[in-house]
């Protein structure tokens, strides 16, 4: 083998071993892929859709987030309902942050669907310091911070950030 390629091939090894170790990286530490399981989330996000979580964003309100569950060890995806310090209220099926009225767009299509009754039972919830609210955008087939409470900021692994390819 010549010596000419000798380097070639190094050169090449080294290219290919820098994007593993860059893909190795990102994935660790900037962006996981996720598979959706179940219908909580529905109709914003189906089951086994295939998203992207950002794990270095901040979090805002309305964000859809995955997150360890706090019951089982499987990762949950919900929608932020409320920050640290919120006050949250749902009256009348009308979510209230901080005593502000918010449309919840994301839950049109199940409000149409069932037009005879409420998605989400009234409730009242302070959020302590470190924590969110979350609930599915599937009020109703979705077990979420109305069953099991707030989650930790600590549990969030991040932000979903695209869909990547749906089945």
């Amino acid at each position: 083998m010549s010596k000419q390629t000798k380097k070639e091939i190094y050169s090449w090894a080294k290219t290919i071993v820098f994007c593993f170790l860059l893909v190795f990286i990102c994935r660790q530490f900037v962006y996981a892929p996720i598979i959706v399981d179940g219908k909580a989330m529905m109709p914003t996000l189906e089951n086994n859709n295939r998203i992207l979580v950002n794990k270095i964003t901040s979090i805002d309100r309305f964000d859809v987030i995955v997150f360890h569950s706090p019951v089982s060890s499987a990762y949950y995806i919900k929608r932020v309902i409320g920050l640290s310090g919120d006050n949250i209220e749902v009256k009348d099926d009308s979510l209230y942050v901080n005593g502000k009225k918010y449309d919840e767009p994301y839950l049109q299509a199940n409000k149409e669907i069932l037009a005879e009754s409420h998605l989400t039972a009234d409730l009242k919830e302070t959020v302590p310091e470190g924590y969110l609210y979350v609930m599915g955008d599937n009020r109703l087939k979705s077990n979420d911070s109305r069953l099991f409470g707030v989650i930790s900021k600590e549990d969030v692994v991040g932000k979903a950030a695209l869909r990547v390819f749906s089945f």
